[in-house]
């Protein structure tokens, strides 16, 4: 004998179906995203300039600047603008997911802005022993993150070590000396040190 099913019933399995079928296209989006995402050549077609430039330094090896210095040890773009651990990722996949359903159905600003800035996480995910080294020519990475302890104001790495910029210089660290040294008054005038 077969039970008929009620209305209640009826209705959860409908909205059971349309569940599923949101979870498949969550998962499926975010695969892509991770995908597509991790190609620096799709990240430059929405973020196009002055991204594509970027890009096309690191394909053509005139590693100018940070960034595209960063490529000849395998890094991508998704690796520096993805936060760390399984959290981070989680934010870049959901990111890459939402950016590929704009792309695919062409509502994508061009260019695209930059929607999450770049945090000393990021950079000490792969640079953890930066501050280890604590000698004259390395307080400023050890002293930094008191000074950010303290000041809402305070240098962060990509402060000093912009990524994009071809006015620094390679042998230290991609840095501009004229730039960083307003960091460096900015911090000692911070600590009291004179200016």
């Amino acid at each position: 004998m077969k039970i008929p099913k009620t209305r209640f019933q009826k209705i959860g399995l409908v909205l059971g179906g349309f569940g599923a079928i949101a979870a498949l296209f969550l998962i499926t989006g975010g695969l892509e995203g991770a995908h597509f995402e991790n190609r620096d050549s799709f990240c430059a077609s929405c973020h196009s300039q002055p991204e594509t430039a970027y890009v096309a330094r690191s394909i053509a090896a005139d590693h100018t600047d940070l960034a595209s210095f960063h490529t000849t040890k395998g890094v991508r773009c998704i690796d520096c603008h993805s936060g760390p651990g399984v959290k981070g990722r989680i934010s870049a996949l959901t990111l890459g997911a939402r950016d590929s359903i704009r792309y695919f159905t062409g509502h994508y600003t061009q260019p695209a802005p930059l929607t999450r800035r770049i945090t000393d996480a990021q950079c000490t995910k792969c640079h953890s022993d930066v501050a280890q080294s604590q000698n004259f020519q390395n307080h400023f990475h050890v002293f930094l993150p008191q000074w950010q302890a303290k000041s809402a104001d305070a240098a962060s790495c990509v402060r000093c070590h912009e990524s994009h910029t071809t006015d620094g210089v390679a042998k230290i660290g991609f840095l501009n000396e004229a730039r960083t040294t307003q960091v460096c008054q900015a911090c000692h005038s911070f600590a009291g040190a004179g200016d």
